[in-house]
């Protein structure tokens, strides 16, 4: 069945060290393009930098109410591609024809390059250079977000605190980091999860951790968030999810948690397709 073999497809999503790129490049705005017709283009700059590009696919009959998901991919902070976004892309075509795609990449980070603020600014620049086109590309202001590793966490941590706009309307964590202040990370053995948080400094501030954690962002007027998880995840405790839940809940904001209990950091077969049939219902209900 054709959706079913796009759930492995989306799998790439979940490698934390994607690689690819699209070889098209065109930094021109078109111009007469026709909102009646399929429209992409790839590799967009929204920046000086090479990792400032997305790719975006507009779909046909789409107007300035057609709102837009945007994929924001994983790899620790530094790594990764808007390439391992690409099995997202292709069922939200098929399944949501109507949606408009922004799968973007941004600055990857290094042992001189701290994440933050960067990449919470290269989401910026995204938005604004979309906000910049949205007149001549036909679509709306209205954003949702689909983040998976490293993404989730700059797509809540975006959503939550630097969205001075409004325009997050949605937003999903797919085995988010959200509290860099939680035991399971402060108090951790494990030195692949510490060097993880190392990125944001190996003497950060309790201060300077809760700023970068979506959790301590979050705020009453944060946008609808669907969340999934694995119970048996190496590197995102399950408290990183059932405490952001708990402080929504807290908070009065929409939300929706799964978590797989089997499942590590990616799952596939029928938890995929489960994660995506929910996760297709909430856009549903929460961007168009």
């Amino acid at each position: 069945m054709k959706t079913y073999n796009y759930f492995f497809a989306i799998l790439i999503a979940f490698i934390a060290f994607g690689c690819g790129n699209d070889d098209t490049s065109d930094d021109n705005m078109p111009t007469g393009l026709d909102p009646l017709e399929y429209y992409e283009e790839l590799n967009i700059s929204y920046g000086p930098d090479d990792d400032q590009k997305f790719d975006i696919y507009l779909p046909a009959n789409r107007s300035t109410e057609t709102k837009v998901l945007i994929l924001v991919h994983g790899g620790g902070w530094t790594s990764g591609d808007k390439a391992d976004m690409n099995g997202f892309r292709d069922i939200i075509r098929q399944d949501l024809p109507n949606v408009a795609i922004v799968n973007i990449n941004y600055r990857l980070a290094n042992a001189t390059t701290p994440p933050y603020p960067m990449q919470i600014d290269d989401i910026s620049a995204v938005v604004n250079h979309l906000k910049s086109i949205d007149n001549s590309y036909v679509f709306s202001d209205d954003y949702g977000f689909i983040g998976v590793s490293a993404g989730a966490h700059l797509s809540l941590l975006w959503s939550y605190a630097f969205d001075t706009g409004s325009d997050s309307k949605m937003v999903c964590s797919i085995v988010g980091p959200t509290n860099f202040t939680d035991p399971a990370y402060l108090e951790n053995t494990d030195p692949a999860i510490q060097a993880l948080l190392d990125l944001y400094g190996e003497t950060a501030s309790i201060a300077f951790l809760e700023e970068v954690s979506p959790y301590h962002q979050a705020t009453s007027a944060s946008p609808p968030t669907v969340m999934f998880y694995g119970g048996q995840d190496p590197l995102i405790p399950t408290t990183q999810g059932t405490d952001l839940r708990d402080r929504l809940d807290e908070l009065g904001v929409t939300n929706e948690f799964t978590l797989y209990p089997n499942a590590g950091h990616g799952w596939a077969g029928l938890e995929l397709l489960d994660t995506w049939l929910k996760l297709k219902l909430f856009i549903n209900s929460h961007l168009e």
